[in-house]
């Protein structure tokens, strides 16, 4: 059975315009048009309803960002990605070389709030697509945006169905925690590119000496 992107939208109780960025980032597969209609076959669209949430309990800090990101565009005439303080934008086709540098800035944030968190998922429609790490360092430009230079790429997804994951940092730990996030959902909520999402409960967080 197929679906059009309304009808899966509908499914998923996302707007379409939500879903239509997955279609635009190619990380479905089995599509098909009927003229101008984009057509989604119902199991993928099932698979998404039903993914689980990422596990955020299980990471170590008890707050993390989330770099809430758009489609690339790779031929955006002057609004080139892969030049600093442009877009930040994700696509399945992009290699990760490419996609590392769409990803590490400039964003407004906290610096030193993302930098705690040790790890920083990226959601595109509120599913983790890509995971960075290496976030100890960043820099500032004349915005007042930051960006982090030494950001790994830990891992990226080329299929979020599946999901299939490439698994690309050069420390285990890093590679563990981007199979553990890759292809989750996670929902988080700003009115910026940086949101940030507590990973437990008040009563599990532990106390602070002298409070």
């Amino acid at each position: 059975m197929l679906l059009t992107t309304g009808q899966a939208a509908a499914e998923l109780g996302c707007a379409v315009t939500t879903f239509r960025r997955l279609v635009h980032a190619e990380l479905l597969p089995g599509l098909s048009r009927r003229g101008v209609r984009v057509m989604v076959p119902l199991e993928v669209v099932q698979a998404l309803r039903d993914r689980a949430p990422a596990p955020v309990d299980r990471l170590g800090a008890d707050e993390i960002a989330v770099l809430r990101v758009d489609v690339a565009k790779q031929n955006d005439g002057d609004r080139r990605i892969t030049t600093p303080g442009d877009r930040t934008g994700f696509s399945a086709k992009l290699p990760a070389e490419t996609l590392v540098e769409a990803l590490r800035g400039w964003w407004r944030c906290d610096p030193a709030s993302v930098a705690a968190g040790g790890v920083l998922p990226v959601t595109l429609s509120g599913y983790v697509v890509a995971v960075l790490t290496g976030l100890d360092r960043w820099e500032r430009d004349e915005r007042g945006r930051h960006g982090f230079p030494d950001a790994v790429l830990a891992g990226h997804l080329t299929d979020l169905v599946e999901p299939v994951r490439h698994l690309s940092a050069p420390r285990a730990a890093d590679r563990t925690v981007a199979d553990l996030l890759l292809g989750t959902r996670l929902a988080s909520h700003s009115g910026g590119t940086i949101a940030y999402v507590t990973t437990r409960p008040p009563a599990e967080r532990p106390a602070h000496e002298g409070s």
